[in-house]
């Protein structure tokens, strides 16, 4: 060997033991550090109908991985189907007055706006004919704003009351619509001419539960049940939801109980 070198060490052993070392170091860590976690952010709280005589009830709504500014609606009904009273509707549908919205071209522009399709099962079911022909409020004639509030951009949980008391069973149906939300068959050029349904794209969905006001320990849990008319020309519920996508995930769990 020249004079200057240095002998490189071949025993493969003396370099193992430093790499087994470092994993005995670094194994532990992994569970005295565990991963962080990004929550989301907590909901909203928010209180309808404060003035009423009625039931306390607590609606609980859990955003899905599609939810993007929907429009929405909460009513109850009888168990034969009859209308009772609304618990909250979107203010831009209880007022007439959208802020983006434009009926000549289809697109969001601040004003004044009839949305017939966005929430057409609610609409019919209330029954109230605008001056116009449709079953929506107007700027005219709208839902009292006990009712009402701003679109919640999160998951919330909504306080409200009946307007009397209920000692029997009865359903809450819950309208939920998202705008521009496009999939494989209802597509834009679905229904040509069709403004109202280009507005809308999938159509409305519709939960609803069955509710004994007698019992406060049950957690309601509300079920997709139909869809509505694709441009709001009827209140027909429709059963089919397989050619729903992102609509069946705009809401993740909706829970509704009655408080004491």
């Amino acid at each position: 060997m020249r004079k200057g070198t240095k002998k490189i060490n071949q025993h493969p052993g003396r370099v193992i033991y430093p790499i087994i070392f470092l994993v005995f170091l670094i194994i532990p860590s992994c569970f005295m550090f565990p991963p962080v976690h990004f929550e989301e952010e907590p909901p909203l709280y928010f209180e309808t109908n404060v003035e009423g005589e009625g039931l306390s009830l607590e609606i609980e709504f859990r955003k899905g991985r599609s939810h993007y500014f929907p429009l929405m609606a909460l009513w109850i009904e009888d168990t034969l189907g009859n209308y009772i009273q609304t618990l909250y509707v979107a203010e831009s549908i209880a007022k007439g007055v959208f802020g983006h919205g434009d009926a000549s071209t289809g697109k969001w522009m601040p004003g004044a706006i009839r949305r017939p399709a966005a929430l057409p099962y609610w609409g019919h079911q209330r029954g109230i004919q605008a001056e116009d022909g449709l079953y929506l409020p107007s700027p005219s004639n709208p839902v009292p704003d006990a009712y009402t509030g701003a679109t919640p951009t999160r998951s919330f949980v909504l306080n409200t009351k009946t307007d009397n008391p209920v000692d029997m069973p009865f359903y809450i149906f819950f309208e939920v619509n998202q705008s521009w939300d496009w999939n494989a068959y209802w597509t834009n050029d679905k229904f040509p001419g069709d403004m109202e349904y280009r507005s809308s794209a999938q159509p409305a969905l519709v939960y609803k539960t069955l509710v004994a006001p007698y019992d406060s320990d049950e957690d309601y849990i509300m079920k997709p049940v139909g869809r509505s008319h694709h441009s709001g020309a009827t209140g027909e519920l429709f059963d089919d939801l397989h050619t729903l996508t992102t609509a069946l995930n705009i809401a993740e769990k909706i829970i509704v109980r009655v408080i004491r």
